[in-house]
């Protein structure tokens, strides 16, 4: 199964060209070395209006499997991800965000500052990773092993329950 994947990152100085993206773009390679499919990347600013509509449109179109956002979790003013995503998705998936808080407790204290989350929308799977191409590309790594089968479950695919 090719998963498809969509990236936004969040970033007020990236969006306005004065520092290059580089956690989106090191999500995508990590993506593409395993086989995933990135079917688009954005870059947005902080701003929460503009990513609830974005994440709306991509969920809600049936296009991805996944949408990653990166940065925007943390406990700056400008900080709105969580917020954002917690109005458009239906469901939370708690124990995502738990085990990414959990690894990365084990790399670096700051983790206990993270705000990263995870729900649902419609059938696409929606994480919020940290800011930096490293705490990104980590916090995938730590829950990648069970994406394959969290989109099998939203694609109510009947091969599913058989790795159980």
């Amino acid at each position: 199964m090719t998963i498809r994947f969509g990236i936004i990152t969040l970033s007020d100085r990236s969006a306005r060209g004065e520092r290059e993206d580089l956690s989106g773009p090191a999500l995508a390679s990590f993506l593409q070395a395993e086989n995933c499919l990135v079917l688009r990347q954005l870059i947005l600013p902080d701003d929460e209006s503009a990513l609830r509509q974005t994440l709306s449109e991509w969920a809600d179109s049936g296009k991805f499997d996944v949408i990653l956002t990166t940065g925007s979790t943390g406990f700056a003013p400008r900080d709105i991800a969580p917020e954002a995503t917690r109005s458009v998705i239906q469901k939370e998936a708690p124990g995502l965000a738990e085990v990414m808080r959990a690894e990365s407790l084990k790399k670096t204290k700051h983790a206990m500052l993270s705000r990263a989350m995870a729900g649902i929308r419609a059938r696409t799977l929606i994480l919020k990773l940290p800011g930096s191409p490293k705490g990104a590309v980590e916090n995938l790594e730590f829950v990648f092993p069970v994406i394959s089968h969290a989109v099998q479950l939203l694609s109510d695919d009947p091969n599913s329950e058989k790795s159980h």
